[in-house]
């Protein structure tokens, strides 16, 4: 195993989605073709998230507990998030559709894409090809703007999106 050099932000994606598809035999060029990343750097970011012990190396079996664990006390840390300008682009955090009744803020937050239809403040998302990814899977989407909201929203909401991630994780597939 290669030395952890720390954990980098499409790790997090890599596994939301091992989560997501745990019932299918994911293979890296899958989620690579899937999420818009490299088959290197898919192969790099299971090596890192094993090393961190947030993967069994061997059956890709994601340690949702420890996950979530870092989700509410380290992502926001790690990975944190700036609001930007206003841009067109795809809706994060409290303004995904799935999200903006459960929570508190009134503010449009988007991932920057010109391609995007709405309007708000932009946050960068963890990596840039996201809002490709998103297209064709919405609970990575909703997953991902869960996250958004542990990066930049208030005590209370980061609670709600931390329970709201834990009952997605454990309505999908083995522990």
């Amino acid at each position: 195993m290669k030395e952890h050099k720390g954990m980098r932000p499409q790790d997090i994606v890599v596994l939301l989605k091992l989560i997501i598809d745990s019932e299918q035999d994911l293979r890296i060029k899958n989620l690579s073709s899937k999420l818009f990343i490299s088959s290197s750097e898919i192969s790099e970011s299971l090596n890192r998230s094993a090393i961190a012990k947030l993967i069994d190396p061997l059956n890709r079996t994601v340690n949702k507990e420890a996950f979530l664990l870092f989700l509410e006390h380290g992502f926001p840390y790690v990975f944190p998030a700036k609001l930007g300008s206003l841009t067109k682009g795809h809706f994060t955090a409290h303004s995904e559709s799935s999200l903006y009744l459960s929570f508190s803020s009134e503010e449009k937050l988007v991932w920057p894409d010109l391609q995007g239809k709405e309007k708000g403040s932009s946050i960068q998302p963890l990596y840039p090809n996201i809002t490709k990814a998103i297209l064709t899977d919405r609970l990575l989407y909703k997953l991902l703007a869960l996250c958004d909201i542990i990066r930049i929203g208030n005590t209370a909401d980061k609670s709600k999106a931390v329970w709201q991630i834990r009952e997605i994780f454990y309505s999908r597939g083995s522990v």
